[in-house]
């Protein structure tokens, strides 16, 4: 009976500290989302996305703190539930800043140039990406990060393929570095390309990755130019929703069996996932505007919190040791990307003027 007794009482601390054991991570997120906080506020043309992708790559690779946050380390587990559910949620956050209206304003030249840019980027990057052999699902991850919104995109594509989250860790953090670059670069070369504040924040909103990067690149040219960028940028974010169905629709042909019933239709995914309905529910209720400017607020701040905890916890997952081994390939793709996407954007916003 004492040995019965033991057991018993072993298995129910096991059961109790089975839904404990996501703490250590989401607390260690939750410190990260301050310190990146803290970052932007320091230095408010760092992005708190980018600046918590950095401070996760550097807690994977603290002394003291490292064997905690990577393999079977006691903050895997949470900081793996940050990387995907709280991204997920931030995601469908994230169509609160768009209503259809806004999209319907922008005139059929600039929604015609939003999408041959994307479709330009998207094919031109996950096509290079393939011809350089990267492995996994790194260059449809990176594809999207580029012609979407960055690491959200790269999220919630990893999220509908299950894709390795070493692939997702590295596709994010070479498309944050090309974006951050972007945020210096593209300011200088307004005028030596000749654009206008307007033409000049179109270019950016339709060439720089995330959304927050969009802001500190494009504010450098003043209000108008600042507007024009949010609201291209955000036709791109609207895009996300159904490259995200065609790609599950992608998935499902793949994985579709010879006769007319089997496994592979109880696995298959559902053709819209719950947080894509949830995005395209939140642009619905955005374009109603019922929604009252206080609740926008928050919402984009809870919003931009759920993302930076993310992409901390993605950032964590980060290896450098393992992202040498294909580095040069994943930073020759990023570049190329880069130039790839500046130039279509840059030729969709002469076509629109």
């Amino acid at each position: 009976m004492t040995l019965l007794g033991a057991r018993t009482a072993s298995g129910r601390q096991a059961l109790a500290a089975g839904p404990l054991r996501p703490l250590p991570g989401l607390a260690l997120a939750a410190g990260g989302t301050g310190a990146a906080w803290l970052a932007h506020r320091a230095l408010p043309s760092v992005p708190m996305l980018t600046a918590a992708v950095v401070l996760g790559v550097a807690a994977a690779h603290t002394p003291g703190l490292r064997s905690a946050v990577r393999g079977r380390g006691r903050c895997r587990p949470g900081l793996g539930l940050a990387a995907r559910r709280l991204m997920r949620l931030g995601v469908v956050l994230l169509g609160l800043k768009l209503s259809l209206a806004d999209v319907l304003g922008l005139g059929w030249r600039t929604v015609a140039m939003v999408l041959a840019v994307v479709a330009a980027t998207f094919g031109g990057t996950w096509w290079l990406g393939r011809r350089l052999r990267l492995p996994g699902d790194q260059p449809l991850l990176i594809a999207a990060g580029y012609a979407i919104c960055g690491a959200s995109a790269i999220g919630a594509v990893g999220a509908v393929r299950d894709s390795d989250e070493d692939d997702a860790a590295a596709s994010v953090a070479v498309v944050t570095l090309c974006g951050t670059l972007a945020i210096g670069v593209l300011p200088l070369l307004q005028g030596p390309l000749g654009l206008t504040d307007e033409q000049f924040g179109r270019w950016v909103g339709a060439g720089v990755h995330d959304v927050g990067q969009v802001v500190a690149a494009a504010q450098t040219a003043g209000p108008a130019a600042l507007g024009e960028a949010v609201l291209v940028k955000l036709m791109r974010v609207a895009l996300l929703a159904p490259l995200v169905a065609a790609l599950v629709v992608a998935s499902r042909h793949r994985g579709r069996p010879a006769g007319p019933a089997g496994p592979a239709d109880l696995a298959r995914p559902p053709l819209v996932p719950l947080f894509v309905a949830g995005f395209l529910a939140m642009v619905a209720l955005r374009t109603t505007r019922l929604v009252p400017a206080p609740v926008l607020a928050a919402a984009g701040t809870a919003q931009e919190l759920l993302l930076t905890a993310a992409l901390f916890a993605l950032g964590s997952a980060v290896h450098l040791p393992s992202l040498a081994r294909t580095g040069a390939r994943v930073a020759a793709l990023g570049l190329a990307a880069w130039v790839l996407v500046a130039v279509a954007a840059y030729a969709g916003v002469l076509f629109a003027s």
